[in-house]
């Protein structure tokens, strides 16, 4: 009797292939039942009878191929609500039974991903059917039934790709108000669509649309509108006569101007503008008070309007790609209230134009960088043997007095190069050295020209990736659609046609390069559009299957990825230049043409950049000569800004672009940094320089510089630096004495350390979470000096190791693959990143053991093997399956951290994946990957296990697949 009394029941992700009759004969008082995501591969006709009460009935998600003869649902009279999406009700046969119709009562229907041809007949008698959904099936034309259904409010036939084209009847449907028709090959809208007076909702995304209808604007209750990916070469005019008008979509078009009377769409709360080729943003646009999101990345916008500010709702701010110079691109980068402050700025004083454009120089370590820079620099250009350079407009930024000696890592000094027209370059040389990997990508930046040195005289083809195309896919990988002028040194030591034939191989190579790494880029595209092409459930119907279980979105965000990709490779200008110190027209025409490039507006339109005049003079107070300690106290700052004429309100965001233009360090986050600008850049490199220092002769004479040194205090340095070069361990006082005389007060030294640590440079040993040492030595440890090639694997004591043999526990396995370029220095700073997160670690060269908590956690990398395998950097735990959670729970934290540190390199191919448990525990050495994206997906309703497609008859846990919870973000995504 009870059972008899049940109103709702939900059945979903049990695993069904049946419903007995029985179940439906006690259940006959039944409203609403679930049988979503099961595994029916026909309808349960008998048990349905019984379930004459029902209103509500969910049979999407599951295998079946037909209906019967649609009896067992016609007797559901009284259904108001049916769902039958995600099946395979047009795989075969003759398609939905006529007598669906004669649900009378039917007020919702969901026919969606079932690749039906044709919809049933008599559908038009559905008379109280509100809302449809067909989206994703595979109609070729519009179905003429749907005119007949006059109180429908919804409608979804996006996916639908052969539609065409809209019939002229479509305003029979004169009660609609969500229409859906995303993707279906639409080239022109009827006019008759304007007369849907009661629509809402529209999306015609993934069209052909080149216009509107001339009465679109007739829509005058409609509040979304989504116009995305069409051909639309002009702003519809129309548009602007929707007065309710909530959300405008108009990405991935081709238009060049918005309308002055933009402002007219007072309630426009939403407006993407994306991917379009827009040079000019109307100054009306600022009146659009109720804006909350505004993305206009992608386009040709040099200037924004003044009084931008206004937009102060605005939350969701995109602006990347586009060649911003008033406000500069740091500026626009930052957000709404940045772009307010920098233009009342510009309001307080004049503005000021100081051309000035970052020059970097790199290539091996013997490529002839420094000559090639002072041959540049000097006034005459005459001599090859330069010595020491003279003050003035050569000198190394921030130095006055004894010029530093050559080959001491990173240098940074300024070059005006153009006196008469003011024209500054801030010159910095890379060094060579692999040693200075962990530093040298934080003077990677855009809106740079980089110079990549070859000593044309050492060069051989078979060595061309060592000497050029690493370096083009590091620089490629940190800043995409870098600008490269290639320059090859010592050509006096060449022949003629010896040198012809190295530049022209040069050249090739890099031609052969960039072919290879796009047709690749292109061939992963073309697997996404496949993937795309597919239904999901298709994709999720089988571990074999390309891209298994990832969601139409995550792919959408993969294939922008690559595209991203494939338009932003570096920007690569030919030819190879010959140069040779001894030959003074070869000096000069290096120097010309880095000239005309910097000068070239669509290369750096950032040079033109208008700045207050208040920030520039708060620039040049913070670099006179005076100003040269290490760092500045925020009030010693805040002095400065007053004699440049800003109060202390608005020295925040003069500040806040120095740094992000890269004049100076100002972290304005940082509970403890925050309260200090480190404006000595050069010193700062100085001291950087020196943690990169792998000889123990030249650190010991650091060490040894004091002549009160007695011979044992020697000998315990001596320790100390063979511990640092071995293990990357030093105590505090010891690292003081190394950056004499940069550091001359503890405070000194506690600020280099908690800014070094920041940098990803090293981390405390022992100190401990939040009280202080008690006068104890704090240990710091440079994770880039350890030579040990494994640690010590107390961790794994007990449990699943890494050789493969087979324990009760199951092992869980996230690994990045990088097929290009693994960045250089990423997993030492990696490994300061984790620190907080882990206790009781031990680290080797290119791996780390530790604990989350009482959970072992190991990281390691594996660089390459050959040429035709990648990097991989993985990041695993293990539990015993109903623990499972708590190895999810310890390596998601490093997961994140390894997320936040690859967005610093928006060029960078590389794909995640999570491993099969069980082809570790066979310890296989090539396990299956599951595509990392599940890991940001929510696992499937009803899916317990997995088939391994290595081996047919394992079934994996799908909690060793999916995390309990989704990840914020696909790890894959940039």
């Amino acid at each position: 009797a009870a059972l008899g009394e049940l109103e709702a029941l939900n059945l979903s992700g049990r695993g069904l292939e049946e419903l007995p009759e029985e179940v439906g004969a006690a259940l006959s008082g039944l409203r609403v039942l679930s049988l979503r995501r099961n595994r029916l591969g026909r309808l349960p006709a008998a048990a349905l009878r019984h379930l004459g009460r029902l209103a509500e009935l969910d049979l999407s998600h599951n295998r079946l191929r037909g209906l019967g003869d649609g009896g067992a649902l016609a007797g559901l009279r009284g259904l108001r609500k049916l769902s039958l999406s995600h099946n395979e009700l047009g795989a075969e046969g003759p398609g939905l039974p006529p007598r669906l119709a004669e649900l009378g009562r039917l007020e919702e229907l969901d026919l969606s991903f079932n690749r039906l041809r044709r919809l049933p007949e008599g559908l038009s008698r559905l008379r109280h059917l509100r809302a449809l959904d067909v989206d994703h099936n595979l109609l070729p034309s519009f179905p003429a039934p749907l005119l007949e259904l006059v109180a429908l409010e919804e409608l979804d036939c996006s996916g639908n790709r052969h539609l065409g084209a809209l019939p002229e009847g479509i305003a029979a449907l004169r009660r609609l108000k969500i229409l859906w028709l995303s993707g279906t090959g639409l080239a022109a809208l009827p006019e008759s669509l304007c007369q849907l007076s009661a629509l809402e909702s529209l999306m015609l995304d993934g069209n052909r649309l080149r216009a509107l209808p001339a009465g679109f604007g007739s829509l005058q209750r409609l509040k979304m509108l989504n116009l995305s990916s069409n051909l639309l070469g002009e702003f519809p005019a129309a548009i602007l006569a929707l007065p309710s008008l909530e959300e405008l979509y108009l990405s991935r078009n081709q238009l060049t101007l918005l309308p002055p009377r933009l402002c007219q769409l007072r309630q426009l709360r939403t407006l993407w503008l994306d991917n379009n080729r827009i040079r000019y943003l109307p100054d009306s646009i600022v009146l659009l008070h109720s804006l909350e999101e505004l993305v206009l990345q992608g386009n040709q916008i040099a200037i924004l309007p003044e009084g931008f500010g206004q937009l102060s709702r605005v939350t969701l701010w995109k602006i990347k790609d586009n060649p911003l110079i008033q406000p500069p691109y740091e500026v626009c980068m930052k957000g709404i209230p940045y772009i307010a402050a920098y233009q009342q700025e510009l309001a307080h004083s004049q503005p000021a134009l100081k051309p000035r454009l970052k020059l970097v120089l790199m290539g091996l370590k013997d490529a002839g960088k420094t000559l090639l820079r002072r041959c540049l620099m000097e006034e005459d250009g005459q001599r090859e043997d330069m010595g020491s350079l003279e003050a003035g407009s050569t000198q190394p930024r921030g130095f006055h007095g004894q010029q530093q000696d050559i080959g001491r890592g990173i240098e940074v000094m300024d070059w005006t190069a153009d006196a008469e027209r003011g024209l500054t370059f801030i010159v910095y040389e890379l060094a060579g050295d692999p040693s200075y990997d962990v530093i040298q990508s934080f003077f990677l930046s855009p809106g740079a020209l980089y110079v990549l040195v070859v000593n044309l005289s050492a060069y051989v083809p078979q060595h061309f990736y060592a000497s050029v195309g690493y370096f083009l896919h590091w620089l490629g990988s940190k800043v995409p659609h870098a600008v490269v002028c290639m320059v090859g040194t010592h050509a006096d030591l060449c022949a003629e046609r010896e040198l012809e034939e190295k530049c022209l191989d040069i050249h090739h190579q890099i031609a052969q390069q960039e072919k290879r790494d796009a047709e690749g880029l292109q061939s992963l595209v073309q697997q996404v559009d496949e993937a795309l092409g597919q239904d999901f459930d298709l994709r999720c119907s089988s571990p074999h299957a390309a891209f298994y279980g990832v969601s139409d979105k995550n792919l959408r965000r993969k294939k922008a990825q690559f595209q991203y990709l494939l338009n932003h490779r570096p920007q690569i200008l030919s030819p190879v230049l010959p140069f040779s110190c001894q030959d003074r027209c070869q000096v000069r025409r290096l120097r010309d043409k880095l000239l005309s490039v910097a000068e070239h507006r669509d290369i750096f339109p950032n040079l033109h950049r208008v700045l207050p005049k208040s920030w520039q003079v708060l620039e040049e107070l913070h670099f006179q000569p005076q100003a040269q300690q290490l760092w500045l106290s925020w009030w010693d700052s805040a002095r400065l800004g007053l004699q440049a004429g800003l109060t202390e309100d608005r020295l925040q965001s003069a500040l806040s672009y120095l740094h992000e233009s890269g004049k100076l360090l100002y972290f304005e986050e940082h509970l403890t940094l925050r309260e200090y600008v480190f404006h000595n850049l050069p010193r700062l490199i100085d001291i950087l320089n020196v943690f990169c220092q792998r000889d123990a002769t030249v650190l010991l004479q650091k060490l040894l510089s004091d002549t009160h040194i007695d011979e044992l205090r020697a000998t315990q340095l001596h320790h100390y630096v063979e511990g640092f070069l071995l293990h990357g361990l030093l105590p505090a006082h010891v690292i003081r004495l190394l950056l004499k005389p940069h550091i001359q007060s503890r405070e000194d030294l506690q600020l280099i350390l908690e800014l070094l640590e920041k940098m990803g440079l090293c981390y405390c040993v022992n100190k401990p979470k939040c009280k202080p040492l008690n006068g104890a030595a704090a240990w710091y440890k440079f994770p880039c000096y350890v030579k040990n090639e494994v640690p010590h694997a107390e961790a794994w004591i007990n449990g699943a190791n890494l050789s493969g043999q087979s324990f009760v526990v199951e092992q869980l396995q996230i690994e990045y693959s990088f097929p290009f370029i693994f960045p250089p220095g990423l997993f030492a700073r990696y490994s300061v990143q984790i620190n907080s997160h882990v206790v009781q670690r031990s680290d080797g060269k290119y791996q780390i053991y530790a604990y989350r908590g009482k959970v072992p956690v190991v990281v390691s990398y594996r660089p390459a093997r050959g040429a035709l395998q990648p990097d991989t950097l993985s990041i695993a735990s293990h539990a015993s399956l109903p623990n499972i959670w708590t190895a999810w729970q310890a390596i998601t934290p490093l997961v994140e951290e390894l997320n936040v540190l690859l967005q610093e390199w928006p060029g960078l191919y590389y794909t995640v994946h999570v491993l099969c448990s069980k082809c570790l525990k066979r310890g296989s050495p090539n396990p299956h990957t599951f595509p990392g994206e599940l890991l940001s997906q929510p696992r499937p309703e009803g899916l317990t296990e997995i088939i391994c497609p290595k081996n047919g008859s394992e079934r994996v846990n799908v909690a060793l697949v999916y995390p309990p919870t989704p990840t914020v973000i696909s790890p894959c995504s940039k």
